[in-house]
Formats: structure tokens, sequence, C-alpha cells
């Protein structure tokens, strides 16, 4: 693995960890700050909407930063959030240092994933980017838990203390593994690149995007209390629970990013979102029963993040072919799609458990989740119709006509 990709890697678990370590602190923050749940989980939604608006804007007004430059740059900007969010005396500065974060993960993964598939063969693209969303799958399996373990031990905010220690590290990475004559295009003009708004193509796979990652996020949101309240676990139980869902994540993500390569990312779409909405139905059963509930937690994780591989390298192909010179900026909003999806998702899920309970977060999830399947389907039959190389299913590129 080429160091430049573990540099990546290794922001990416920093960045992970800091965006989803409040759904294991999402019960402590609420009893510490005397809000409710709902309120709590606003701070994954306000954090994934900065994402969504850094990702598109900061990344075109970033264009002709050197690579290595921004990267730093970015890390400074992420530590510096987080120890805002250590010393918060309340919600309103709490949601402010969110925010703050929230615009350096943005650019981060936008330019992230396009750097990534430079550094190998063009075989291999779908591979580097799942090993650099890999450090997201570690932070599920380390650093959430953690995270986790430290806040409900410690304190929340000696938990944003931490992930700051996180960043000073990665930003280390960055400045050590990351070579300063990376290569990237000239920026497109502002017009050229707004205009990848009005791809209708790239517009489908950002729906995509929302749709396949923010309905899993309407539960996934409030796992923790769903596995207090409706399964039984203790606090510390979640904590356990929480590494076993991150290792199950880990594999799902490279399984996701291998079946991207060798089927194409259309059929491997189809086949995570079918798992992923199936799950997430069976858990709207299980998740009163303890054990039950607890392996199906293991499921979810297996498929919940497989789509994000394949996810991005079909956006980038598609910018690559209607868009080529804006292809940084239509990745940037493709990160802007996927936390649309989170914000979406878990403002949906607080909706859901104000007005219909907890318990049937995993219901809704699973219904969102098929009609991202529904939207992948059409994708793939406007690329036979438009006349693009497809895969058969066996890893062979077929021609269409």
């Amino acid at each position: 693995m080429p160091l430049a990709l573990l540099a990546l890697t290794l922001s990416a678990f920093a960045i992970g960890t800091t965006e989803f370590v409040i759904v294991g602190l999402i019960p402590t923050i609420a009893t510490d700050l005397g809000i409710r749940l709902p309120s709590a989980g606003l701070l994954v939604s306000l954090y994934a909407l900065s994402v969504a608006v850094g990702a598109p804007v900061l990344t075109a007004l970033t264009a002709r930063v050197p690579r290595k430059t921004l990267l730093a740059g970015l890390m400074v900007l992420f530590t510096l959030g987080n120890l805002l969010a250590w010393l918060a005396p309340g919600y309103g500065v709490l949601v402010a240092a969110r925010v703050l974060t929230g615009l350096a993960h943005g650019v981060f993964f936008s330019i992230g994933s396009v750097i990534a598939t430079t550094l190998v063969p063009r075989e291999r693209a779908a591979r580097a980017i799942a090993t650099m969303f890999s450090g997201m799958t570690v932070a599920f399996v380390a650093g959430i838990p953690l995270g986790t373990f430290i806040g409900q031990h410690f304190g929340w905010r000696a938990t944003f203390l931490v992930v700051a220690g996180f960043g000073v590290v990665a930003l280390l990475g960055s400045l050590l593994f990351v070579p300063g004559n990376i290569a990237q295009a000239a920026p497109a003009p502002l017009r050229q690149q707004l205009e990848v708004l009005a791809r209708p193509r790239l517009l489908l796979v950002y729906a995509m995007t929302a749709t396949g990652y923010g309905g899993s996020l309407i539960a996934f949101t409030f796992l923790a209390p769903i596995l207090q309240e409706l399964a039984g676990f203790t606090p510390g139980q979640v904590s356990l629970m929480l590494v076993a869902y991150g290792v199950s994540v880990a594999l799902g993500n490279v399984w996701g990013g291998r079946l991207a390569d060798r089927l194409g990312p259309v059929p491997a779409l189809q086949r995570i979102f079918l798992l992923l909405a199936v799950v997430l139905l069976v858990l709207g059963v299980t998740a009163h029963y303890r054990w039950a509930a607890a392996l199906t937690v293991l499921a979810w994780g297996a498929v919940a993040f497989g789509n994000v591989p394949g996810l991005q390298l079909y956006v980038v192909r598609q910018a690559r072919a209607v868009a080529p010179q804006a292809a940084d900026v239509a990745a940037g909003f493709n990160i802007a799609a996927f936390n649309l999806g989170v914000a979406g998702g878990a403002w949906a899920g607080g909706l859901i458990v104000d007005h219909l309970g907890l318990g049937t977060t995993p219901w809704l999830a699973g219904l969102v989740t098929l009609g991202a399947l529904a939207l992948t389907t059409l994708s793939g039959r406007l690329d036979r119709r438009a006349g693009l190389p497809v895969h058969d299913g066996t890893g062979e590129v077929v021609a269409t006509h």
C-alpha cells in the first residue's frame, strides 16, 4: 500500500471517529446537558449538514491549493474543532464545534477519493477508495467504542480531547507520507463546476447515495438507545456491541470494494442495498430480543457501509464521462450527498422516535433502503440505454448498444 494512501487512511480514521462517536454518547450527552434524545441526535444532523455544504463549496474554493498543503490544513481545522468541543460549556458551543469539524470532513473526503484513485492502477481504484474508507471502519472497531467508553467513564468532553489527539497523529501522517507533487487537474471555471448539478446522471447517483446511506442512519443514529432500552443491554455492553459492530463493518467495507471491482458498481450496489434492507427489516422484529438483536446488529454491520466504495467509484466514473474537468467537485458533491443522507436520516429518526417510537426506526430505515435499490436499478438501465459498458455479473465488461 502506498504510504500516501496510508496517510489518507489515518486521517479517515480520525474523522470517522469524531463523526460517529456521538452515536454511542447520545444518551450520556442528553442526560448531562438536560436535552431530549432527538435534540442530541441533531448533533449528528448538523455535523452532516456542515459536511454537505463544505464538501462542494470549499473543494471548489481550494482547487488551486497544493494537495499536501490542503490536507495538512484540513487536519489542523479538524483538531481545533475537537478541542472546541472539549471546552464546550453547553449545547450551543458544542453544535458550533461540530459544524467547524464537519467543514474539514467534507473537503477531506472529496479530494481524498480522487487522490486515492491516482495512487494505484485503474483496476484497483475501488479497492484504493475502500482502503482509504477503511480508516472509517477502523474507527468503528476501535475509535468509536473507545470514545464511547471514555465518555461513559470520564465524561463526554474527554472523548473529544482524545479525538483531537487522533487529529494530531493524522496531521503528522499527512506531513510525513503525502508527497508534495501530487498531480491535480487545472480547476474548472466556477460556472463549469456548478454545471455538475445540471447533469441528470450525476444527480441520480447523488440521490442513490443520499437515500442508500441515509436510510441506514434512521436507525443507526439511535443504535445505543435501541440496544439499551429495547434489547436490554447495559451501557458497558453497548460499548462491546459497538466493537463487534465495527469489526463487522470493517469486513463489509473490504467485501464491498472487492465486489464493486469484480462486478461493477451497479450490480454490487444492488446486492448490498437488498441485503441491507432485509437486515434492517429483520432488526424491526429482533430489536426486542437481546441475543437476536445482537446477531442482527452484527449482520447489519457487514452490509451497512459496504456501499461506500461502489457509490464513490460510480460517481467518479460518471463525472469523468460527463464533466471531466470538474471531477473533484463532482466527488465533493457526492460527499455532500452522503452527508445529506446522514443529516436527513438522523433528523427523520428523531421525528420517528418522537411520534412513532424507538422500535419503528429499523422498519422505516429498511423501506428507505429499498428506495435506494430502486434508484440503483434505474441508473443501471440508463447506462445500458446510453450504450455505456457494463459488467455481466461475472467480472467481465461487455459492450452494449
